[in-house]
């Protein structure tokens, strides 16, 4: 799976969204400008000491994004799309796009799109949820439906066992 954040303005977020990307092995994909320098402590801070760890690619914009990955399954998240997150049967090298915390996706790439928009649905007049939470909701419902590949199968207890 492959996470993109396309210009994202939190550090905060981007840190945790990393860290979730290392907890299941997902890539995650950077389209500047960011609303932060990428060696800010806050992102290291959120992302603890998984950051090291993510695999990150960076591209200088949407273009540079497209150029680098031709052909590549995006699905597109925003509170704008006409299709519900859960209707989609996610491809395992697909990308998952989010957009800026306060603008999100540009209507301009979205338009383009339609078919591969989906939404995270919402009670009345709510306007979006948290960055790092849309991106854990959708991406662990594309996991689910590979049969979560190559993460763990069972937890275990630290001190004691289970019976």
């Amino acid at each position: 799976m492959k996470i993109v954040l396309h210009e994202p303005g939190i550090a905060l977020n981007t840190g945790n969204i990393g860290r979730t990307c290392v907890a299941t092995d997902t890539e995650l994909h950077l389209i500047r400008p960011y609303g932060f320098r990428i060696n800010e402590k806050e992102i290291k801070r959120a992302g603890m000491d998984y950051w090291k760890d993510v695999k990150l690619f960076e591209y200088i914009d949407y273009d540079d994004f497209q150029s680098r990955n031709p052909g590549a399954k995006i699905y597109y998240a925003t509170t704008k799309a006409r299709h519900v997150y859960t209707d989609v049967s996610y491809e395992p090298d697909c990308f998952i796009m989010f957009g800026n915390e306060s603008r999100g996706i540009p209507e301009e790439i979205l338009v383009e799109h339609p078919d591969t928009c989906i939404r995270i649905p919402m009670y009345g007049d709510s306007r979006s949820l948290n960055l790092a939470n849309s991106v854990a909701i959708i991406l662990y419902e594309a996991l689910r439906q590979q049969g979560f590949p190559g993460l763990q199968e069972t937890g275990e207890l630290h001190h004691l066992h289970w019976q």
